[in-house]
């Protein structure tokens, strides 16, 4: 399944998520954001389970907004669960 998430509140304007129904997680890719960063996040996550990556990114906060891109990952990853 590829999922589209529009993320609110950060630098990325879009996250691009595709996982395999047994909620290993294939690939990400983000548009806009810290371009670095954000290509070493998705290798970090590529092949894990979608629960994992949950609880590691869930809550990190990027300069006090109360979200961040791998919170906003996060975000996406949960909305993915419940349409599998």
């Amino acid at each position: 399944m590829q999922k589209v998430y529009i993320p609110r509140g950060v630098c990325s304007r879009q996250i691009t998520v595709d996982v395999s129904d047994d909620q290993t997680i294939n690939s990400v890719s983000f548009v806009g954001g810290c371009n670095g960063n954000l290509k070493g996040i998705s290798a970090l996550v590529k092949g894990r389970k979608i629960d994992d990556v949950i609880s590691t990114l869930k809550g990190i906060d990027c300069n006090f907004k109360g979200t961040s891109c791998p919170d906003q990952l996060a975000r996406a990853l949960e909305e993915i669960k419940e349409e599998l």
